[in-house]
């Protein structure tokens, strides 16, 4: 028998938001984690917010609808808020009610500037990563460290000397987004900047790539499930790799016990290795043979554990893979380098929150 189309809506509708929400729905265990992180974290929102005044967007609701742009690649606050008008399911995890009121795109986006100041998004990963510390799901030993490029929100068209004429003496034609020709011209990171993002640097991942202003993004990952543990993010320069992986080894917990650490063959430096070995961590690093000798000896490379870091270091790579592709960073949209180090720092916790969901059930 045919079913009739009937057109007029209901008046009432007797359900909550969390009675629409699947029991078994992949986002009910990253919103409970989320949640556990967010209370931690309640003395750090009564730091940032003052005690008088119009109440302001709950920073709750702003790093959980942060979450949703990364998980869902969604590419922007105007299209976020859209979602949050109609979709019942992003409602429920941002915390809205059915019937509350979405707030503007621009209350949004200067509302979430707001969490830069304390540094939120730094706290709120290290909360995901004690989490994941607790549940006995990552290595205390073993580790891997890799950066990447990631593309400017500029384009080759804002990268200018850096003594220009002035807007007055610009040619008129082609408006804003007017014609140039760049054959033949000598341009380099000490004399040349994007008046669009004078933090972003020219870079290129080869000598035969293509080079675009640019950020690098470094993170150091755990070698059991390739969790990802501390993350950076620098200016675009030869030894950034290097020097942020320094840093971050410094900040490995354990004390006096000795560690591991993997890396591609671009860590493969006498320095590096050197300086390693002071911070009590043993180099298992990739040989550089083209042409020089390796850093790294026999001693090292004699042991079956420096095989089996090779292996697992290449777990990093999928972290990278999936914030350019789903998370949205392969040109990021954010300006400056404190920016766009708050959200890779925001989409490593997000990895991170999908990588111990689904290993939280597959142990189940």
């Amino acid at each position: 028998m045919r079913g009739e189309d009937r057109q007029q809506q209901e008046m009432f509708l007797y359900a909550s938001l969390e009675d629409l929400v699947p029991a078994d729905h992949p986002l009910r265990p990253i919103r409970a984690m989320v949640d556990e992180a967010l209370q931690r974290l309640d003395d750090t929102f009564d730091e940032i917010y003052g005690e008088v005044g119009r109440p302001s967007i709950a920073p709750e609701r702003l790093l959980r609808a942060q979450l949703l742009m990364l998980l869902y690649t969604i590419r922007s606050e105007r299209m976020l808020v859209e979602q949050l008008r109609y979709n019942l399911l992003f409602r429920w995890f941002v915390g809205l009610g059915m019937s509350e009121e979405v707030w503007h795109a621009t209350v949004f986006t200067k509302n979430r500037d707001r969490l830069l100041e304390g540094d939120v998004a730094r706290q709120f990963f290290g909360e995901i990563v004690r989490q994941a510390k607790q549940q006995g799901l990552m290595s205390s030993e073993h580790f891997s460290v890799d950066g990447t490029m990631v593309e400017a929100w500029a384009s080759q068209k804002s990268f200018r000397p850096k003594q220009e004429k002035s807007d007055e003496d610009e040619p008129k034609q082609g408006g804003r987004n007017r014609e140039v020709d760049f054959r033949e011209q000598q341009r380099s990171n000490e004399t040349h900047e994007s008046v669009t993002d004078p933090e972003a640097r020219l870079w290129r991942k080869s000598q035969t790539a293509e080079a675009k202003l640019s950020y690098l993004g470094h993170v150091l990952g755990e070698n059991r499930h390739g969790l990802i543990v501390n993350v950076r993010v620098t200016k675009a320069y030869g030894r950034a790799e290097r020097e942020a992986a320094v840093e971050m080894a410094r900040e490995i917990p354990g004390g006096t016990k000795r560690v591991t650490l993997a890396g591609d063959k671009g860590y493969d430096t006498r320095e590096f290795v050197e300086q390693m070995k002071d911070l009590n961590v043993t180099p298992h690093v990739a040989q550089n043979v083209s042409g020089r000798r390796s850093a790294v000896d026999g001693r090292t490379t004699r042991h079956e554990g420096y095989w089996m870091s090779q292996r697992r270091r290449k777990m990093v790579e999928e972290f990278f893979g999936w914030a350019k592709v789903v998370a949205g960073l392969r040109k990021v949209k954010l300006r400056g380098r404190e920016k766009v180090g708050w959200l890779f720092t925001l989409a490593a916790a997000a990895y991170n929150l999908v990588k111990m969901r689904n290993l939280m059930v597959a142990t189940a």
